[in-house]
């Protein structure tokens, strides 16, 4: 096997990458963002290499990688599965594989606290692979942060060259960071990506979709071909800000964006269906009822008479992306919306559930992806 170096260009869908004593951490956000960010829960998500993989082209018929990922429990339920890696040759899915041990990340979400316990590399191994050249990704966990240590293969390896596709720039939430998606690239973003034929780079941050301008400013600084930012359900459920709030927050992360990117195809998604918070403000929280049950669920906590005086719903939000989109398209041709309950509404719902009330499962990623591909890429979409 030959040692091939870890270089940031055997990365793609990372905005910058950190020199660790062990090797590499991918960061979805850059150096500059992330000293301006105070908020626990978006470094960790951040650090999650939702999008990110290798890619490199080789006759190798062997590939390992070791790696420290950074496990997360949360107190009271049972462990989580091990990460999954998805091995793409040529553009198909051929292999998935798991690195066990690594670092540990105890989440008690009732205190609001969180433990870190440090952990040993692991291997992640693939062979029986063609000897052909061939174009390999390596898929990283999608909610596992993994620092990555070494690469090996029993052929060189060299960057994969520009493919031709358009960048596609994605912000959103949990939803589009993948929460309860089956695998890395089959989140709904990376599979839309996938049916598509576009490059993915992946700004969903679990629990920090917050219109923070440090993150606009990141996407407006990030060459890019297609962008989609996906707004709400953050902001309802830490009940972060009312009305007033919220529409200049919209507009100034729009305009920022717009600095960077000023005829790129810029889409607003607005919220998916989500019961709980359609006609019921936040904040959010776990269910007591749930806890330590296996499957933690959330509940809104709000007064739906409070909207009255601004407090956010995903029904108003709704409304007030469109007048939003609605107004700016006057000066900004290239600017759309998009009506999140077309991605996922009330038949889905009644299909698929949320499991845990706030979050889609695997099969509802891969709806939300395929439709996304067919309205947004496909004739007469943003992104035709």
């Amino acid at each position: 096997m030959i040692t091939a170096p870890l270089t940031p260009d055997l990365l793609r869908g990372a905005l910058d990458v950190e020199r660790t004593p062990l090797g590499l951490l991918p960061h979805r956000l850059p150096a500059r963002a992330r000293a301006q960010n105070v908020d626990g829960q978006l470094a960790m998500a951040e650090s999650q290499p939702s999008g990110v993989r290798l890619a490199f082209r080789t006759r190798a018929t062997a590939i390992e990688l070791d790696t420290v990922p950074t496990k997360r429990v949360y107190a009271g339920s049972p462990p989580r599965p091990d990460g999954v890696y998805d091995l793409l040759v040529d553009g198909r899915l051929v292999a998935q594989g798991r690195v066990a041990g690594g670092h540990c990340l105890v989440i008690d979400m009732a205190a609001g606290t969180f433990e870190h316990r440090p952990g040993e590399p692991g291997t992640l191994r693939f062979d029986g692979l063609s000897d052909a050249v061939k174009d390999v990704e390596i898929w990283l966990p999608h909610q596992e942060t993994t620092e990555l240590v070494a690469l090996r293969t029993d052929a060189p390896v060299e960057p994969l060259p520009d493919r031709g596709r358009p960048v596609w720039l994605h912000h959103g939430s949990s939803i589009s960071h993948g929460s309860d998606a089956a695998s890395p690239s089959a989140t709904w973003p990376a599979h839309a990506a996938s049916l598509g034929g576009a490059e993915l780079v992946n700004l969903g941050f679990g629990g920090a979709a917050l219109l923070d301008p440090f993150t606009a400013r990141a996407m407006r600084d990030t060459p890019a071909d297609l962008i989609s930012v996906k707004i709400g359900i953050n902001v309802v459920n830490y009940d972060l800000m009312r009305m007033r709030a919220f529409t200049p927050a919209v507009h100034g992360f729009l305009d920022t964006v717009r600095d960077g990117h000023p005829t790129a195809p810029l889409l607003v998604v607005s919220p998916i269906l989500c019961p709980i918070h359609e006609d019921t403000p936040g904040p959010g929280a776990p269910d007591p009822a749930s806890l330590g049950s296996g499957q933690v669920r959330f509940m809104a906590t709000g007064d739906p008479a409070e909207t009255a005086y601004g407090k956010l719903t995903l029904r108003t939000i709704r409304d007030e992306l469109a007048r939003i989109v609605a107004q700016r398209r006057a000066d900004d041709p290239y600017l759309h919306h998009l009506d999140g309950l077309a991605l996922y509404g009330e038949a889905d719902h009644a299909e698929l559930p949320l499991p845990d009330a706030l979050h889609p499962d695997a099969a509802s990623h891969l709806r939300i992806g395929e439709r996304f591909a067919e309205r947004v890429f496909g004739p007469g979409g943003a992104f035709a």
